[in-house]
C-alpha cells in the first residue's frame, strides 16, 4: 500500500493514537498522580470521547480531521487539554484543503503547533514538559522532508520517544510537576509520553 497522508489515514492515525492512549492510561494517571494532580489520564480520555463525537460528523480532509481533534481538546479541562488543541489547531491548519498532504506540510504543522505550546507555557526543552517530545519529533520531521511519510513519521516517533525517555531523570521547571521540585525526578512527563504515543500511532497508522 502506497503510505498516503489524506483523510482516512487521519482518522487511523486518531484511532490508533485513542487505542494507544487507553492502553497506557493508568500508566499516564499514575506518572500525573506522581508529578502533578493526576487528572491528565481523565482530561485526556475525556478529549478523545469528545473527538469521536466531532469525527462522527464525517470531516472529508485530514485538515478537518485534525480540526475537530483539535475542538475537542479545546474543549477539555485542565492545563493540556487546551494546550495539546492549539497544537492539534496549528497542525490542522498547516495541511492543504484538498488530500492528500506531504511530509513538508505535516512538518510545518507540527513546528507551528509546537511554537505555540512554547509560547503559551514559555517551556523549554529540558523543562519536564510535553515540549522535551514536541521539539525533537520536529527536528526529525524537518529532517525527513523529501524522504516518505512512513520514513517521516517513524523518525519523528523515534525522536518523541527519547525526548519522552529524557524527563525521567530532569526536575521541573514548567508545569504542575514544577511545584514538587525533586519529588518529580524519577518520574516521566505524562504529556511528553502521550506526544510520543501520538507519533508512534502514526507510524503505524500508515501500515493501514
Amino acid at each position: 500500500m502506497t503510505a498516503t497522508l489524506d483523510r482516512a489515514f487521519a482518522r487511523r492515525w486518531v484511532d490508533a493514537f485513542a487505542t494507544d492512549f487507553e492502553r497506557e492510561r493508568a500508566r499516564l494517571t499514575e506518572l500525573d498522580r506522581a508529578a502533578g494532580d493526576g487528572d491528565f489520564g481523565a482530561n485526556l480520555r475525556s478529549a478523545l470521547g469528545k473527538v469521536q463525537q466531532r469525527l462522527a460528523a464525517d470531516p472529508q480532509t485530514a485538515r478537518a480531521v485534525f480540526a475537530a481533534v483539535s475542538d475537542a481538546f479545546l474543549d477539555t479541562g485542565g492545563t493540556s487539554g487546551p494546550l495539546f488543541g492549539m497544537w492539534f489547531r496549528a497542525l490542522s491548519r498547516a495541511l492543504p484543503e484538498t488530500d492528500p498532504a506531504d511530509v513538508t506540510q505535516l512538518a510545518e504543522g507540527v513546528r507551528e503547533g509546537t511554537a505555540t505550546v512554547q509560547r503559551l507555557g514559555g517551556a523549554e526543552v529540558g523543562d519536564k514538559t510535553m515540549v522535551d517530545a514536541m521539539v525533537p519529533a520536529v527536528a526529525a520531521l524537518t529532517d525527513a522532508t523529501g524522504t516518505g511519510p512512513q520514513q517521516a513519521l517513524t523518525a519523528a516517533a523515534e525522536a518523541a520517544e527519547a525526548g519522552a525517555a529524557s524527563t525521567e531523570d530532569l526536575v521541573a521547571r514548567r508545569g504542575r510537576a514544577s511545584y514538587v521540585g525533586e519529588v518529580a525526578r524519577g518520574v516521566l512527563d505524562p504529556g511528553a509520553l502521550a506526544v510520543a504515543l501520538f507519533f508512534r500511532a502514526g507510524a503505524r497508522a500508515l501500515d493501514g
